[in-house]
């Protein structure tokens, strides 16, 4: 049996569990958390050992989207992703290992929207990241840390500065990331909770990422230059049992401030959390309900109705804006579909910034 074949099996045998039935959260992603670790407020983050697997946790991501522009204006966004998700807490070699890892790819543009999945298994090379010296890959994608010369940082920052890379059957890109500010704990001191009963990740991003480089589309090659979000976030049980999806934001102001923000869909008012990032990277988290989003205007896209202009409020920081997506057609077209791609904003503030949204039908 293949690599890939197998890897198929497992990914299928994961799908089938109780846990991923839609009682469970979206994706599963409610499932009891027993015999993984949990998270628990007031751990302290290593780095750079924390920007690196966490196997005893069930879930985990390593996040970027860039929000891009071309010499004549025009807007693209970018996503590359690579999860990691456990059978069982722990890590064995070779195909002992219960690791399965999913990477999701795409660009965007204002006339489409490029999607490509890559899945791998753990243990025997395909896939994986490396901490000390910082590098994420499945197959020949890679997310790595680069000195100016190209050579790779060992740095306790690892994440400074990045090159990023990733080809699907009609697109390719290769970008550079540099940092020009610090890395964001976010929630509590990198503790997030998603849910009133208290589920929870660890979280913390970098939001401060300069971008340029080469998109290559089917007509031709794009220079862009831009900014970048990466969110790091691990967990076991991310989401209460009755929550559907969820609505996220990341947005860069135009003065440089940053906001996060996300709602997570339940049976009832659904649970919010915020955090404003001032332009040179303290956090102002805000309490539970001090941002709300609203839905103006909607969509069909792959079938589903979805909503894709927002109004995005916080009333403590003077801040209402209206959200307007780059291509309303940004289907992540994946085993487990979702919404996602670059968005404008305007009002109070103005700016760009990524949106995603999960769990709608």
């Amino acid at each position: 049996m293949s690599a890939r074949i197998l890897l198929c099996c497992v990914v299928a045998a994961l799908m089938m569990q109780p846990g991923h039935a839609g009682a469970q959260g979206f994706a599963g992603l409610g499932t009891s958390a027993d015999g993984f670790a949990v998270p628990q407020p007031g751990v302290q983050f290593q780095f750079p050992a924390d920007h690196g697997p966490h196997p005893d946790y069930r879930i985990e991501w390593w996040y970027v989207t860039a929000n891009l522009q071309a010499a004549d204006g025009t807007d693209y966004g970018v996503q590359w992703t690579l999860f990691r998700s456990a059978l069982a807490p722990g890590e064995a070699e070779g195909w002992a290992s219960p690791q399965v890892w999913m990477g999701h790819a795409a660009v965007t543009t204002p006339s489409a929207h490029f999607v490509s999945e890559r899945l791998a298994r753990g243990g025997i090379g395909q896939a994986g990241v490396s901490a000390a010296s910082f590098e994420a890959w499945i197959d020949d994608w890679h997310m790595r840390a680069a000195a100016p010369s190209g050579e790779v940082s060992t740095g306790s920052d690892g994440l400074a500065r990045l090159d990023l890379a990733a080809t699907g059957d009609d697109f390719a890109y290769d970008l550079r990331l540099d940092a020009k500010g610090p890395l964001v704990l976010q929630g509590d001191g990198g503790y997030s909770l998603k849910s009133a009963a208290g589920q929870a990740s660890y979280y913390y991003s970098q939001p401060f990422y300069t971008v340029s480089g080469t998109l290559h589309l089917p007509g031709g090659d794009v220079a862009v230059t831009g900014n970048a979000w990466l969110d790091r976030e691990w967990s076991s049980q991310p989401l209460a049992a009755d929550q559907t999806g969820w609505d996220w934001f990341s947005l860069h102001l135009d003065s440089g401030e940053k906001l996060m923000g996300f709602r997570l869909r339940d049976s009832g008012a659904g649970f919010t959390s915020a955090n404003w990032i001032s332009a040179d990277g303290r956090l102002g988290p805000l309490p539970p309900g001090a941002m709300t989003v609203t839905p103006l205007d909607y969509a069909s896209v792959a079938g589903k109705t979805i909503p894709v202009r927002w109004r995005v409020d916080v009333p403590a920081k003077g801040f209402s804006v209206t959200t307007v997506p780059i291509n309303p057609q940004a289907y992540m077209t994946t085993r487990f579909p979702y919404w996602e791609g670059p968005i404008r904003f305007s009002g109070t503030h103005a700016g760009r910034g990524y949106l995603e949204m999960t769990g709608y039908e």
